[in-house]
């Protein structure tokens, strides 16, 4: 399996290309944020739009916010340097990790901002969960489109067309370049977060199961109505230039934000991904589709911004990427699978010419906090059923 010849991404990750020299499209784009962008102008372009909504409705914007590192700093900056009135909108995908609340009490107190919570069905969630894991090897496109389907109502709603999100996607993938003005739209929605399901997809798939209007929150919202309120919806990571180091050193001293140690991660990120308890099962499902995990992206971003050699980043990724979280019990349990039904659907999802060997697989250590996590199950009678995929590995 070829991997580029700068940082350690493979052939397999998604939206990624190679040039003659063999590196990543990341690592081009990456090089285009250093030495091309003018930081400068493109701050003042940013005051420039902010300008155009300030003290204008009930809230200058709407902030999506999840209670990781970058929504914090989003918030932090767009408060503290920007001077606005935000709408916090938080989409509870039901696996928040304990630490997150105590995070986000600390932080909505200091930085005094309204707050609106949304948590869809458990039951619709489950159904979703399960189905996308079928279909895309990725339980995680209720959490996806929710995120950013819901937001966007919650825009129209409250008749605030300025949406402020984190970094662009150039940073960590190809689905944009840093030399585009990315705008987190429907264009961006299909292309990149709803893994090409659709909400009304979705209505089908589950022949009857869900309702439709249970649906109603992974529904983008119609561009007429987002034309009504002359929507802007942009990444904030297009305007400054973006260092998660420095931002978490920046949340951490001025926030009082704490991090915590995830499934198959080197502590020393103690910053990446601390939201979810399923977040180990979703780096497993990377690797077992792809080769790649948690490890292989956070060494890559060290190695782009030399902070970190490729032969620093290789050791990293033998020692922790591709370990079998003890977490997937419970994810398993969840939606009521066996261990062997869960890998013969990842399988069959794999990404050639990456072979993923089962028999090879070391376990994963344990969380501090597992034992915190919500375990409390709920019968599933009506469940849909699981054929065992083929097997490559």
């Amino acid at each position: 399996m070829l991997s580029c010849s700068k940082c350690l991404l493979p052939e397999t990750a998604e939206a990624t290309s190679f040039d003659e020299s063999g590196s990543c499209s990341v690592c081009r784009q990456i090089e285009v944020r250093d030495t091309q962008i003018n930081w400068d102008d493109r701050y003042k372009q940013m005051m420039e739009l902010v300008g155009q909504y300030r003290d204008k409705g009930l809230y200058d914007c709407i902030l999506p916010y999840s209670g990781g590192k970058d929504s914090v700093f989003q918030l932090w900056y767009v408060v503290r340097k920007l001077g606005l009135k935000p709408l916090v909108v938080r989409f509870d995908h039901w696996f928040y990790r304990p630490l997150i609340e105590e995070n986000n009490t600390s932080v909505f107190k200091q930085l005094g901002v309204d707050v609106l919570n949304f948590t869809p069905n458990w039951h619709v969630v489950r159904e979703l969960m399960l189905e996308s894991l079928k279909r895309r090897g990725d339980f995680c496109w209720h959490c996806h489109t929710g995120i950013y389907a819901h937001t966007m109502q919650v825009a129209i709603r409250y008749e605030t067309p300025l949406l402020i999100w984190g970094e662009s996607l150039a940073e960590y993938q190809s689905f944009y370049s840093y030399d585009e003005m990315e705008e987190v739209d429907e264009k961006r929605f299909n292309r990149a977060m709803n893994l090409g399901i659709t909400a009304d997809d979705m209505y089908e798939f589950l022949g009857g199961r869900v309702a439709k209007r249970d649906l109603y929150p992974f529904v983008y919202p119609p561009r007429k109505e987002l034309m009504r309120i002359k929507c802007r919806s942009v990444c904030l990571g297009s305007y400054i230039k973006w260092d998660t180091k420095k931002h978490v050193d920046i949340i951490k001293s001025e926030l009082g934000w704490k991090g915590q140690e995830v499934e198959g991660i080197p502590p020393e990120y103690d910053y990446e991904k601390i939201e979810c308890f399923f977040q180990g099962v979703r780096d497993y499902l990377k690797y077992i589709k792809r080769g790649m995990g948690r490890t292989n992206h956070l060494a890559n971003i060290d190695i782009r911004n030399k902070r970190m050699t490729r032969e620093q980043g290789e050791a990293l990724v033998r020692e922790f990427d591709g370990k079998r979280p003890p977490s997937l019990d419970l994810f398993l349990d969840y939606l009521q699978l066996t261990e062997e039904q869960f890998l013969g659907i990842a399988i069959k999802h794999e990404v050639s010419p990456w072979q993923f060997s089962p028999n090879t697989v070391e376990p994963g250590r344990r969380m501090p906090d597992m034992d915190k996590w919500n375990n409390t199950q709920v019968p599933w009678p009506n469940h849909p059923g699981v054929e065992i995929g083929g097997g490559k590995g």
